[in-house]
């Protein structure tokens, strides 16, 4: 007897249509899998055997052989326990072949049960692009799968009530997408902006990377709150779109980064990893690729703290990604692409001991030290910031004052206005803020006045911008300009945009 079962296998952050089918015939007990399958795949096997005899359900005798079709596709992931069990029983017509007309996920343990697997979201919306009208998903798999439209979705505790409901004997819930309104709700940030005692220009410059997304770097003594700021600026970013939440969430479904608590992302995500992360879990890869750090920080914060104590060719391979918002991995049988359009937040010494430019405490770092510490981030990523903050020592007075600070609730409205506006200016685009305006388009959007052309003209001679820092700048004042309300890029805008800009040393 011959059956078929639809499901999905990850290819880099999607999922690509799988059909399983079996074959049963006679000859001695014996239990074949074909079709590229990885080590996890192998293995369920057993899981299937033991779950279908622990459910009561008989186990067919003699030779069985199942297909992954198609043959050229490698298969990875434990949730193809399900799909296969369902095509046995199926072949075996223990199940009405008429009901299997969805798309099947789902890990099997031994006793049954059905568990959740990695990539939920990423085969529902595969299910949902071939045209499924029913998915059926582990339970605690639910309400991630819900976040996609105009799809059903069936969640079964075990394979005996699965079959069941495909059998019409014990119908189980039909559950429609979730309401949109479910995800408008925010996370309460940890650190507020009033919690940050005084650092106005480096708040003000957070805020400009916050509204227009773009990178920042935050150098200054130990103490002085860099690492405070950039925990914060989460708090002021807005929530993520629906498009966004499919994407993000995608993402970290995919990298396993999703818990029980927390089935999907409504607020940005915000990743630190420690200066001794690998190369490649930073950027993704391994023997069957996933996404890496700056993957998981899609459309949110990829804040790296003490940002020389990195490797220099970590560091070195955020080129790509800062430059085109995605990572390609290359392998022999496929190339993988991962998007890493992210906001990265650094923060830095400007020597070893701290104290290089403090004027109440003395430096003890030697000249040649301080350069060589400071030459560990190269030219081309420096280039690649765009906003460069000095972060002084606060002063005691206003650490103690009773005053409270600006909230970021209220930052968060202008942030929120200032991407608003872009939202609209790009509606037809396929970027969304201005630090991802292509080259091509910045002077459509972000040509300066009469007097901004001569204060740019003037900087570029003067400081030897490179061409990078040329539209980096017009890319700041644009965003500075909408967080004005302004149509235009004045002279005013370029100035402020311009400060932003390094100094030779990184003081």
């Amino acid at each position: 007897m011959f059956s078929g079962i639809q499901t999905a296998t990850i290819v880099g952050v999607k999922a690509a249509p799988v059909r399983v089918e079996t074959s049963l015939s006679s000859g001695l007990s014996q239990f074949h899998l074909v079709g590229l399958p990885e080590v996890e795949v192998k293995e369920a096997k057993e899981r299937v055997r033991s779950a279908i005899r622990s459910s009561g359900l008989p186990f067919p005798r003699g030779r069985i052989t199942v297909s992954l079709a198609p043959a050229t596709t490698k298969k990875q992931g434990a949730h193809f326990d399900v799909p296969i069990a369902l095509s046995i029983l199926q072949a075996e017509k223990v199940v009405k072949s008429e009901t299997l007309t969805g798309f099947f996920f789902g890990e099997l343990s031994l006793s049954g049960e059905v568990s959740p697997a990695t990539g939920t979201l990423a085969h529902a919306l595969c299910a949902q692009e071939h045209g499924a009208e029913v998915l059926f998903v582990p339970p605690k798999s639910l309400e991630e799968a819900r976040l996609v439209q105009n799809i059903s979705v069936v969640s079964a505790p075990t394979l005996g009530s699965l079959v069941d409901h495909l059998n019409g004997q014990t119908l189980l819930p039909v559950h429609t997408s979730c309401d949109m309104a479910q995800l408008a709700g925010r996370i309460p940030p940890a650190i507020d902006f009033a919690h940050v005692r005084g650092q106005e220009a480096a708040k003000r410059a957070v805020e400009i990377a916050a509204a227009g997304g773009h990178n920042i770097l935050l150098n200054g003594t130990p103490g002085s709150g860099k690492t405070m700021l950039a925990r914060a600026l989460p708090s002021i970013l807005p929530p993520l779109q629906y498009a966004e939440t499919l994407e993000v969430t995608t993402i970290h479904s995919i990298g396993g980064a999703l818990t029980t608590q927390q089935p999907f992302l409504t607020d940005r995500p915000f990743r630190s990893p420690h200066h001794s992360s690998s190369a490649i879990s930073i950027i993704g890869g391994g023997p069957w690729p996933k996404p890496g750090e700056v993957s998981l920080a899609h459309r949110g914060v990829l804040f790296l703290d003490e940002l020389p104590e990195f490797p220099r060719h970590v560091l070195e391979h955020l080129r790509q990604p800062l430059e085109d918002g995605e990572v390609t991995v290359a392998r022999a049988a496929a190339t993988f692409r991962f998007p890493a359009r992210f906001m990265l937040v650094a923060a830095m010494n400007p020597c070893p001991c701290g104290f290089a430019f403090d004027p109440t405490r003395e430096c003890s770092c030697s000249e040649r030290r301080i350069e060589d510490y400071q030459k560990k981030i190269s030219g081309p990523l420096l280039d690649r910031i765009d906003l460069y903050v000095h972060v002084p020592r606060v002063e005691t007075d206003r650490l103690t004052q009773e005053e409270e600070a600006e909230r970021s609730e209220t930052i968060r409205a202008r942030v929120a206005a200032a991407r608003a506006v872009q939202q609209e200016r790009f509606a037809k685009q396929t970027w969304l803020t201005n630090s991802e305006i292509p080259s091509g388009h910045i002077r459509v959007h972000c040509t300066p006045d009469a007097d901004g052309k001569k204060l740019l003209a003037s900087a570029m001679e003067k400081y030897q911008l490179s061409a990078r820092s040329y539209t980096r700048v017009l890319k700041v004042a644009r965003t500075i300009a909408d967080l004005d309300g302004s149509i235009g890029v004045t002279a005013t805008h370029i100035a402020e945009a311009l400060q932003y800009r390094p100094s030779p040393r990184l003081g």
